[in-house]
């Protein structure tokens, strides 16, 4: 059975598979334990089982467990923790960001990614990186709120006196 090794959330990982085709979504949940990446269409079209491969929000459910050899996989449980979650995790929170909840592994590490490479992203640039994440209970205002809190572009806009997220 092939070996494939990877990083996991900072910790270095080898998985044995049959099958290096298996997608990664079904390695990191049933392998390793890690279930914050969610099935939802497993086409790829839903955003629910989101992970950042080298700092680029991909889905897991289309991505075979080979095309990660020696790369670094990063789950919404390593990108922050209840003691001190990250940036966007704790807008999320702050912004009540979560209704049903299925969705927001793959908002929070789309926009996570997002916010690493556009720091100052405005509402346009989140709203167009969140476009393929499926949301069906209507938190979408919510979610473009805990956005901005964590973009730059929104904390200049409130210091000019603009604090209001457009939607």
């Amino acid at each position: 059975m092939p070996t494939y090794r990877f990083s996991v959330n900072g910790s270095a990982r080898a998985v044995q598979v049959q099958d290096g085709q298996q997608p990664l979504l079904y390695v990191l949940r049933n392998s390793l334990g890690l279930t914050g990446a969610k099935y939802g269409c497993g086409l790829g079209q839903c955003g629910a089982c989101t992970v950042h491969v080298d700092g680029n929000a991909v889905r897991s459910c289309r991505l075979p467990v080979s095309a990660v050899q020696g790369r670094r996989v990063t789950t919404i449980e390593g990108l922050g923790t209840p003691e001190q979650p990250h940036p966007v995790q704790a807008a999320f929170i702050a912004e009540q960001a979560a209704q049903c909840g299925y969705c927001v592994n793959g908002m929070v590490m789309t926009s996570a990614a997002l916010l690493a490479k556009k720091p100052n992203a405005t509402l346009a640039e989140a709203k167009a990186a969140l476009a393929g994440n499926l949301c069906r209970c209507g938190t979408h205002h919510r979610i473009e709120r805990a956005v901005m809190r964590v973009s730059g572009s929104a904390r200049k806009s409130a210091a000019a006196g603009n604090d209001k997220v457009q939607s």
